[in-house]
């Protein structure tokens, strides 16, 4: 009798265990980042520098041409998780937020049922940055359009960095930074300080959390017009490459050994990787409920997204460029990280 009872408390114990770890599930799911090439309505917006897309341009820009764009888009971001849309999705080269409401109800993408932060940036072409979220897995809790502290002689009017925190999953807190540092228009050095201090802008904020939560997990994302080797990511921002001992207080970038092995997410002369993840220490230990599944970020590139010149490689297949209308997706090829989430 007495062994009779031990063996049923024993065999309890063990479906309790079972059950347990059955109900523990993972559940991933993806972050992307997208510049989209100057996502512009047809209609004049008397505030922002957007003659180069209305109909009286040089290229036309026309209802027609706008619905093209708009396919060839949501086509890319559909496309980029075999298994589902992306839950959040960073965008910059958006207009205002009559685009993107017209990019989140496109066929293609409305089963997400994106929600959209979005502030109209004091960019003088007026092009901002975006995050859309699917609300059954992320869940905002704050959010701040953060102006870069530029300094220099002439006023910098550039995009604001977006910065949301929010739970994952009801459980897990995330800190994101969506960007579009000032680009390389002027020359490379030229304009090198005002994306250096775009770095501190990050740099200070990040530093301020992982200090009061030094296991944070956080995210910046975004077009950063330098590649992942140069000062203001490298030796400023501090994102260096993964390594086999990971340091919870330090940021690490998902792009840098890719970059190395020469690929990139836009081509000019040669591949450049300006569009880059970066994440904290926390994301690749998993320690705080959510875990990178891969040390490099995914740089989404299809053949149909390509165009292929008479000499060189194919590069990115892009819409418009002066006078030149081409009707292509984006001169940027999307890049994306699977996080794993456990609840």
């Amino acid at each position: 009798m007495k062994n009779s009872t031990l063996t049923l408390i024993f065999s309890i114990a063990f479906i309790l265990i079972v059950s347990s770890c059955a109900e523990k599930k993972n559940h991933p799911f993806s972050f992307a980042f997208y510049n989209v090439e100057n996502l512009f309505d047809t209609i004049d917006s008397k505030d922002v520098n957007d003659a180069s897309y209305l109909p009286t341009s040089k290229v036309s820009w026309n209802t027609k041409r706008y619905n093209h764009k708009l396919d060839n888009i949501s086509r890319v971001m559909m496309s980029m998780d075999s298994a589902e849309l992306p839950a959040l999705f960073g965008l910059c080269e958006v207009e205002n937020l009559s685009v993107i409401e017209d990019l989140v109800q496109h066929p293609n993408l409305i089963s997400a049922g994106y929600i959209i932060i979005h502030k109209n940036s004091p960019d003088e072409r007026g092009i901002d940055v975006a995050l859309l979220y699917n609300p059954k897995v992320y869940k905002p809790v704050s959010n701040k359009f953060i102006k870069p502290n530029i300094k220099s002689d002439t006023d910098i009017l550039t995009r604001d960095i977006l910065y949301s925190k929010g739970l994952v999953n009801t459980k897990d807190t995330i800190h994101l930074f969506i960007n579009h540092w000032v680009s390389r228009w002027g020359g490379q050095e030229e304009t090198e300080p005002h994306r250096i201090e775009i770095a501190k802008t990050i740099l200070h904020i990040t530093d301020s959390i992982l200090r009061i939560i030094p296991n944070a997990n956080i995210l910046i994302a975004g077009d950063l017009n330098d590649n992942p080797t140069d000062t203001s990511i490298y030796n400023v921002l501090n994102a260096k490459e993964i390594q086999p001992s990971i340091s919870e207080n330090d940021l690490y970038n998902l792009s840098i050994k890719q970059y190395k092995d020469g690929i990139g997410s836009l081509y000019y002369n040669s591949w450049d990787m300006f569009d880059q993840i970066i994440v904290s220490g926390a994301l690749i230990n998993g320690k705080n409920g959510l875990k990178i599944m891969s040390p490099d970020q995914i740089v989404f590139k299809e053949d149909w997204m390509l165009y292929k010149p008479k000499k060189g490689e194919p590069r990115p297949s892009r819409t418009a460029s002066g006078k030149n209308y081409y009707g292509g997706y984006s001169d940027h090829l999307p890049v994306m990280v699977n996080i794993d989430s456990d609840y």
